[in-house]
């Protein structure tokens, strides 16, 4: 594997710390309104992702072989991150907010930031595998040219950059240092570059399950999604709840043009 493929593979990574660094040149303390408009912006972002990236993606791959079954990796891979989130939602522990108590607020908070953090790495690592797939068809000759295959990275380095912003400016938001948002935002993306080399290693394995893979991470975000993001935008504070449906809205149009125009 020569310095091409490895700097390649480092593509993605680069576009997730430069989102994540967006950090440092935000405030401490966020008002209403830019709370609410960054939630909506997320989900916009990940309902986009889910779709572009990760479904369409996944029935593309299956059809190749499947035909109109291709639906089925989608709707199993999909159900399958649904309940899988679900049960971790039900097993981390939810704090009880107290009006008066403002350090019960900010433990719900930080556990509904934990569930988007982990939903993005979930994410993450099939979109990793997707890059991997493009460079082992560049290594063993089959399609894809290299060259190609780092258009690909690029352009997952640019979709990567409004997910790094939503990792590490909710964290900051809910009290942590802008040190170690900033270094948890580059962590979500770290697994793409690992995940991209185990499917070089272990492409004859890890290729054919990645429909399911792409869908799994997919029912991963959407329940983030509807369970987090959405009653966060729109819930509490009545005179903001456009702010969150702007920002859903701003974040869904920019994804899926990303997804599309580069994807």
């Amino acid at each position: 594997m020569n310095l091409q493929v490895i700097g390649g593979l480092l593509i993605p990574l680069l576009g997730t710390s430069l989102g994540a660094g967006l950090v440092y040149v935000m405030k401490d303390e966020l008002n209403m309104k830019v709370q609410k408009g960054l939630s909506g912006f997320a989900a916009g972002v990940m309902v986009a992702a889910s779709v572009w990236s990760l479904l369409i993606p996944a029935m593309d791959m299956a059809g190749d072989t499947m035909g109109k079954m291709k639906i089925i990796p989608a709707v199993g891979g999909f159900m399958v991150g649904i309940i899988f989130l679900l049960l971790l939602d039900t097993l981390i522990p939810h704090q009880h907010i107290d009006s008066d108590s403002p350090e019960g607020v900010k433990n719900e908070s930080l556990r509904k930031t934990t569930m988007m953090v982990l939903a993005v790495v979930i994410h993450n690592i099939p979109e990793g595998m997707a890059v991997g797939v493009s460079f082992a068809g560049a290594i063993f000759g089959e399609d894809l040219f290299l060259s190609q295959a780092i258009v690909l990275a690029i352009g997952i380095a640019i979709q990567n950059f409004p997910e790094g912003a939503i990792i590490s400016m909710p964290l900051r938001s809910v009290g942590v240092s802008k040190r170690k948002s900033f270094t948890l935002g580059i962590l979500s993306g770290a697994v793409e570059p690992v995940a991209a080399l185990i499917t070089i290693l272990l492409s004859s394995i890890m290729i054919p399950i990645l429909p399911y893979l792409l869908s799994f991470a997919a029912g991963a975000m959407f329940y983030v999604v509807v369970e987090e993001l959405i009653p966060e935008a729109t819930g509490e504070g009545g005179d903001h709840t456009n702010v969150g449906t702007l920002g859903f809205s701003l974040g869904f149009l920019i994804m899926m043009v990303l997804d599309v125009l580069l994807g």
